[in-house]
């Protein structure tokens, strides 16, 4: 293990070796987190003796569970009779539950949970809420399913009830919503169901509720790792917390300058306040960055040391100060587009080992990036797009599995009950569901009552016989045949294969060869020694992340999605305000903090080159004309001596390209430009502004206003509404809007001129 330790530098060997106690590994980016579990994992096996099946480590991707899993395999170099516990948070509660979820306390109705409980994605979800919402009396008019869900589901990272909704509710809004959440849970239990969130809610439940099994799991995991500390959400840390009770052994790794996931319940305190809560903690930080040039860090750094919630570090590297970041200024976004394709092409064949990320704000700015690039003939992979589990004959076909290894999930029956078309319609579906309302019983037990009782219409009661043949005889199927088979057998059994070859379409073929894929998954897992409750639970955790191809040239994604990778060259696209910073960040600090770290993230996963791109006009939802957007903020922040201008460079090597045509490009992009009013890239007088000349360096006025006399972000007072922050402005002259976000009656859209507003 001495020849392993050194291959650490000094701060990676200190946090490897310290082995007893709580410790804090603050690591910034690209300085080697995994590279620390990874051999703190192997080093107590090897050199502290630690037996394996003692070790747990949690992270939050299938991805990289898996990756930490290869090289703790690599650096043991041996073949281990047990083997440490490397997985996500989600598949680790999953085991948990499916031993010992039977004891935890039933609900109000007396509903229990039993281990072969189901696993709801989000259309499942949907489709409870909805039908919570209908059993209320509330139509989607009055309420929104989608909406409501994303309510609930931030309740539940925050650790709400539907009584703790209930009791902070101002309007009859927020009642419905604690009715909907109350009744949405009420019907998880009938389906012996449990959503995402509730795999780590439940599993916190139990710790508290029965002492028993938390001393069990601290016994059983006598160190405890976890991966991106700084995005835990509250049922996270309650779970790491009562894993530590007795023996305190955590090694938590993170940076809180990448907390970047507050909207889904991501808790920046947790490791901000690490040392209040275990007061005999070590604190080391990871300063060496493995992955950026100098030029980047610095311009990073800059940038998020602005902010105040952080515990701060000094990033460093051997790979010497390299190029300049680039900044391309665009006439408009379909200019922004070009430049970017056009840079990508270029450098394609300059370096062939390359790779480049696009990462912007918002999934929209995507559809002009994706156009460009096609007009240059450039490859690219999107991340965030359908991954394989997501596709409805793929999700049809587990609906199936999932209802013979859990008769009762009712989201499941109701997916397929009519799937593919057997004849049972919309009013044989509500008779079920009213018969299931009047008995209190399951659904599939109303189905049963329903043909016992043979009061439907005779085509109703065969349709539904013939359903319910269907999940016998793959209930039997499931207990007879091997996991690949079974699925081979609900194909054939439930009529999808069969249909999708009648539909002879090559989309049709397209899905029936997604449907063997899937066979072929369920026979891989199979040979990995994994159930048919296995397969499930794993394809019910499938992330986009999990999806990102590494050997890619170029990926598009979000930055949210770009986090923990890292490319040869990134173009930042849209830095402009409102956009990036997002405008409903310019009311909330909190929230303006976040997205600085979030453009920290996009900055270092930067390699060689870092570019940053911002349209001088963007066209605004919904309105003909382009509007004037001011520059963000961020590029004031970063150090101008560290920024050089890429117009001139651009205008002499402008693509041909034509945005009226872009899958046939005929013109240039300069004579494009010309004939719609520009000259190099210049609006013309007339029809916008002449635009400043640019001077070395960033010297962005943050005073500089938009056409309104308010600024984005500027504080004011309505007579009604009390304060207020100007987060959007919209349109010229007399007829400038702005929208404003009140302290206490929330946003709204004001015409300037007749809002009598008042400068804070």
């Amino acid at each position: 293990m001495a020849d392993l330790l050194d291959q650490l530098n000094p701060q990676q060997r200190e946090a490897v070796e310290h082995s007893e106690g709580p410790v804090l590994v603050l690591a910034g980016a690209g300085s080697g987190k995994t590279r620390v579990i990874t051999y703190r994992i192997a080093y107590l096996i090897s050199a502290r003796g630690v037996p394996p099946q003692e070790i747990l480590a949690v992270t939050f991707t299938n991805k990289a569970a898996d990756q930490m899993k290869e090289r703790v395999a690599a650096l043991l170099a041996e073949s281990l009779e047990t083997w440490p516990h490397i997985s996500t948070f989600h598949s680790f509660c999953v085991r948990v539950l499916r031993q010992d979820i039977a004891r935890l306390s039933p609900s109000e109705s007396g509903q229990r949970y039993s281990s072969g409980f189901s696993i709801y994605d989000e259309d499942d979800q949907l489709r409870m809420v909805r039908r919570a919402s209908e059993e209320l009396g509330l139509g989607e008019r009055i309420i929104s399913p989608r909406a409501a869900l994303s309510e609930i589901s931030h309740a539940k990272n925050r650790g709400q009830t539907p009584t703790d909704i209930y009791g902070r509710s101002k309007d009859e809004g927020d009642e419905r919503l604690a009715q909907v959440f109350r009744r949405y849970e009420e019907k998880l239990r009938e389906a012996n169901a449990l959503d995402f969130d509730d795999l780590l809610l439940r599993t916190v439940e139990l710790f508290y509720q029965v002492p028993e099994v938390t001393a069990r799991y601290n016994r059983l995991f006598r160190h405890v790792l976890v991966d991106e500390y700084q995005d835990t959400n509250r049922a996270q840390y309650q779970l790491i917390r009562q894993l530590t009770l007795e023996h305190q052994n955590l090694c938590a790794v993170g940076d809180e300058d990448q907390s970047i996931y507050r909207w889904r319940g991501a808790d920046i305190e947790n490791i901000l306040s690490f040392e209040r809560d275990y007061p005999a903690a070590r604190v080391i930080r990871l300063e060496q960055n493995y992955r950026s040039t100098q030029a980047i860090l610095d311009a990073a750094v800059a940038v998020v040391s602005r902010n105040k919630s952080r515990k701060g570090k000094t990033l460093r590297t051997d790979r010497g100060t390299g190029a300049r970041l680039g900044l391309y200024e665009a006439a408009d976004a379909e200019d922004e587009a070009a430049f970017v394709a056009a840079s990508i092409a270029r450098s394609a064949g300059a370096d062939e080992a390359g790779t480049g990320g696009v990462l912007y704000r918002t999934n929209a700015q995507s559809r002009r990036l994706e156009e460009a690039l096609s007009a240059q003939a450039v490859t690219y992979r999107m991340v965030g797009s359908f991954s394989f589990y997501e596709r409805a004959e793929i999700r049809d076909t587990l609906a199936y599995a999932r209802l013979a290894v859990n008769p009762h999930d009712t989201a499941a029956l109701l997916r397929i009950i009519n799937t593919p078309p057997r004849g049972i319609g919309e009013t044989t579906v509500r008779a079920l569901q009213e018969t299931a309302k009047q008995n209190s019983v399951k659904l599939g037990e109303a189905l049963a009552q329903e043909l016992d009782a043979n009061r439907l219409p005779a085509r109703a009661l065969k349709a539904l016989e013939a359903f319910r043949g269907i999940l016998q005889a793959l209930e039997a199927d499931r207990a007879e045949l091997s996991v690949g088979r079974f699925f081979k057998s609900v194909l054939e059994r439930s009529g999808l294969a069969a249909a999708l070859r009648e539909e002879a379409t090559p989309e049709a073929e397209g899905r029936l060869e997604n449907l063997e894929e899937l066979v072929n998954a369920a026979a891989d897992a199979e040979q990995r020694g994994q159930t048919l409750e296995q397969f499930l639970d794993r394809a019910a955790l499938v992330s986009d992340a999990d999806g990102y191809d590494e050997t890619a040239r170029v990926t598009l994604m979000t930055l949210h999605s770009a986090k923990g990778l890292e490319f040869s060259t990134v173009y930042l696209v849209g830095m402009e305000e409102g956009l990036f910073p997002h405008k409903r960040s310019l009311a909330d600090d909190a929230e303006l903090e976040e997205e600085r770290r979030l453009c920290y993230v996009g900055m270092t996963r930067a390699r060689d080159r870092l570019i940053f791109s911002r349209a001088r006009f963007r066209r605004s939802f919904a309105r003909e004309a382009r509007e004037e957007v001011r520059p963000s903020r961020f590029l004031s922040e970063v150090p101008g001596e560290l920024i050089e201008s890429l117009n001139e460079s651009w205008a002499g090597s402008k693509p041909r390209f034509d945005w009226e045509n872009a899958a046939n490009s005929v013109d240039s992009a300069e004579e494009f430009l010309r004939k719609h009013g520009f000259e190099t890239g210049r609006p013309r007088a007339g029809r916008y502004p002449a635009q400043p000349k640019r001077t070395a360096g960033l010297n962005f006025d943050p005073k500089v206003r938009p056409r309104s006399a308010w600024k984005l972000g500027a504080q004011v007072r309505h007579p009604k509404y009390g304060l207020g922050t100007v987060i959007e402005c919209e349109g010229e002259g007399a007829d400038i809007k702005l929208t404003i976000s009140f302290r206490d009656y929330g946003i709204k859209k004001l015409v300037e001129r007749y809002a009598s507003l008042e400068k804070v």
